[in-house]
């Protein structure tokens, strides 16, 4: 019955958002509600459930979206996005440029969240788009390929480093494991891949498109690329002091507050305003008018976001991770396999690439002590299934769709299929390693 309510409810999703036309938010209500009947949930539990995976959703990436969308609508009106674009092209060349945006989304991604990664890094894609004008989505896909890669698969992002706990890892040993596998996923998920993207037709926010400015209106490079980049510097300066031996009890508290995604763009959005604005003659009305342009635009994105929380918060509160993954423990696999395959499947239930990995780990955790498998692959194993298939109940694939400006159907041959790569490119090198090591 679990793998039938999943079923409908996914199902249901699909047909009222592409098949009706209905608003994705309201369209995930209805599915919601519909998987809570389909799963016995008690009534008096189920708007409960509904609140609580929007509040869970929207409470840890709300502030970071909207902020995001603030300090990117800053960096492309003030001609920043334009400088770091020209910067870019000057030291890569455009022959090596899906080089360069990938070990850029491989390298930023390493110290940040997924989330949080692509909406920092979002205006940068569309400054390079106009700048070469060459296609929106080839052009980004590399980039966030990297990002993906790094969210599954290499600690301290927060599913690696649970799962390393989870089946008794060694962190140092994983990590090492993890560059192996994600390097070469990278090039052919991220380079190779984009190059069948050309014909992807991206319509992208007008919030992102670079003011038109002269040369001599343009801030300087390293003005332009210090304050892009400043959140990303913040947050990874604020990782590395953590791992440093010796640190006083009170610092960790202190590092995790200075750290925190939201607190980072506040500042540097306040910092941007003032380099990029008012030391350059804006007034704070035109900075306020710009950033009201910006939240008017990630407004309805917000909103579908916290309907994927929704849905799955109750399939988690009714028991569908558990029951699925119960269902395929039995199944007569090698532990890599099995544990990528419930892993996958959660994903495909669930749309968090977190949940997935950490319930997949729960279930086949004793299982790698009895078969002796290497802990440290079967996290990487598992990071590989949590990234597989994304769709319509993934917040990633609504920041994709509607960053980008695309059909469900271009979405679903661009970013799906990307992940998809990821996870089952991942799979076969981390079954190579095996054999290796």
């Amino acid at each position: 019955m679990t793998l039938i309510a999943v079923l409908v409810a996914v199902g249901l999703l699909v047909a009222l958002i592409a098949g009706a036309k209905l608003q994705p938010f309201l369209a995930f209500l209805i599915a919601s509600i519909t998987a809570a009947f389909l799963l016995g949930l008690p009534l008096d539990k189920v708007m409960g459930s509904i609140e609580h995976g929007v509040g869970d959703m929207l409470g840890s990436i709300a502030g970071v979206i909207v902020l995001g969308a603030m300090f990117g609508k800053l960096i492309a009106d003030s001609g920043a996005a334009t400088r770091i674009a020209r910067t870019m092209i000057g030291l890569f060349g455009e022959k090596r440029l899906a080089l360069a945006m990938t070990s850029t989304g491989f390298l930023v991604g390493v110290p940040l969240y997924y989330n949080v990664g692509f909406v920092l890094l979002v205006p940068l894609i569309f400054s390079v788009v106009h700048q070469v004008k060459r296609p929106a989505v080839r052009t980004g896909m590399p980039l966030l390929a990297g990002l993906s890669i790094a969210h599954g698969f290499l600690p301290p992002h927060p599913s690696p480093s649970a799962l390393v706990v989870q089946f008794g890892a060694d962190l140092g040993t994983t990590l090492l494991y993890g560059l192996a596998v994600a390097i070469p996923t990278l090039l052919i998920a991220g380079p190779f891949f984009s190059m069948s993207l050309g014909r992807i037709v991206a319509r992208p926010p007008e919030m992102f498109r670079p003011a038109a400015l002269d040369e001599a209106d343009l801030p300087g490079g390293f003005a332009s690329i210090g304050i892009a980049l400043l959140p990303v510097l913040l947050i990874a300066l604020m990782t590395a002091i953590g791992y440093l031996p010796g640190l006083p009890a009170g610092a960790k508290p202190w590092l995790a507050f200075l750290g925190n995604p939201t607190l980072v763009l506040l500042v540097s959005l306040g910092i941007g305003m003032v380099a990029l604005g008012t030391a350059r003659g804006k007034s704070i009305a035109e900075l306020t008018d710009s950033a009201n342009v910006a939240i008017r635009d990630i407004a309805v994105m917000l909103l579908i976001i916290a309907g994927g929380g929704a849905l799955k918060q109750v399939l988690v509160d009714g028991g569908a991770a558990t029951e699925l993954g119960q269902l395929f423990a039995s199944l007569p696999l090698p532990p890599l396999v099995l544990g990528w395959l419930i892993a996958t499947v959660t994903r495909i239930a669930l749309g968090s690439a977190t949940v997935a990995g950490l319930t997949a780990a729960s279930i086949v955790a004793p299982l790698t002590v009895a078969t002796g498998a290497d802990p440290n692959l079967m996290v990487l194993a598992v990071g590989a299934g949590s990234l597989m298939c994304s769709h319509v109940n993934d917040s990633g694939f609504w920041l994709f769709k509607e960053y980008f400006g695309l059909s469900l159907a271009d979405t679903f041959r661009s970013w799906s299929a990307m992940e998809t790569i990821v996870g089952t490119v991942g799979l076969g090198f981390v079954l190579l390693l095996n054999a290796l090591v």
